[in-house]
């Protein structure tokens, strides 16, 4: 299987990156690509943008991953109780793409952290009620409050019960692969 993981932010000490960089690692036998949102930086869509050229071919390009992979993992942050401005700017383009859903009707593992004790819940609920109409067939969704309590760099997540209801719930999305 070919996944693509990514957080939907340009953070370049993204939590929401190291957590789905950590979820990655559960999925041993697949191959995975992690995207950095900052190789596909673009400008703010702007109508008048897109009928000078186009497109953006950044955009282009981040649609082809999607159409390349077999399940999206991607952790989002939670600006502000919302997306990121650089993750929105980027399904803006996307979505402009003639005949496009965003997400190509892929199978997605969602999930977000935060420091606070919420973990992301706002985005996330967001993200769940949304993404169905942007073409993501969201299997499983994962929130880690506290991450700084929660998550070391070298071990990843140390809190128990967050551990297992990761595993968990990779077992249930691996299951949709079998």
């Amino acid at each position: 299987m070919k996944i693509l993981a990514f957080a939907g932010s340009n953070s370049t000490v993204s939590i929401n990156k190291k957590l789905v960089t950590f979820a990655s690692t559960f999925f041993p036998d697949d191959e995975v690509e992690i995207l950095d949102l900052n190789d596909f930086e673009m400008p703010i869509y702007k109508r008048e943008i897109e009928l000078a050229g186009g497109t953006l071919q950044k955009a282009l390009d981040f649609a082809a991953k999607i159409d390349e992979c077999d399940l999206i993992l991607l952790s989002t942050p939670e600006n502000n109780g919302n997306f990121p401005a650089v993750f929105k700017n980027l399904m803006d383009w996307i979505s402009r793409i003639k005949g496009r859903k965003i997400f190509g009707g892929k199978p997605m593992f969602l999930m977000a952290t935060s420091d606070g004790g919420r973990g992301g819940a706002s985005v996330l609920e967001i993200a769940e009620k949304r993404f169905p109409f942007d073409g993501a067939e969201v299997l499983e969704i994962f929130s880690l409050p506290k991450f700084s309590e929660y998550f070391d760099a070298e071990k990843g997540i140390v809190n128990e019960e967050k551990l297992e209801e990761l595993k968990e719930k990779v077992q249930k999305v691996n299951l949709k692969f079998s």
